[in-house]
């Protein structure tokens, strides 16, 4: 049985350096949908053509291609994040909030890989 019981949605995350261009290029050449820019937080995030997975675009000076970090929906981050760590799941610092948007958290499998949990905090799905 799962330790956490993850929702049917999944961001998968990269680094970029110009969003906006990112993303009209993520339009015109895949067909995807720009859901929205957050530039204070330095976030876009794209629909793709797949229900329930996006594309999200954070902003970087240098970005590191090849650092994709897959981004699991969950309903409850703090529940889910005490229960694994409690299994000694390795967190990288503490969870980062952006007020009625999104709480997320980073944590790693056993070969130090990266994955996120996010939590909506909008009020949608």
């Amino acid at each position: 049985m799962a330790l956490i019981s993850l929702d049917e949605t999944i961001t998968i995350s990269l680094s970029v350096k110009d969003r906006h261009a990112s993303a009209t290029w993520y339009e015109s050449t895949l067909g995807f949908e720009t859901l929205y820019h957050l530039d204070d937080a330095g976030w876009s995030e794209l629909q793709t053509n797949t229900t329930g997975v996006t594309i999200g675009l954070g902003e970087h000076t240098e970005p590191q291609p090849g650092n994709c970090v897959p981004v699991f929906g969950i309903a409850d981050l703090d529940a889910a994040r005490q229960k694994l760590e409690q299994a000694n799941v390795k967190f990288d610092g503490d969870t980062d909030v952006v007020d009625g948007m999104v709480k997320t958290a980073t944590f790693y499998d056993p070969d130090g890989n990266a994955l996120m949990l996010a939590q909506d905090l909008t009020g949608g799905t």
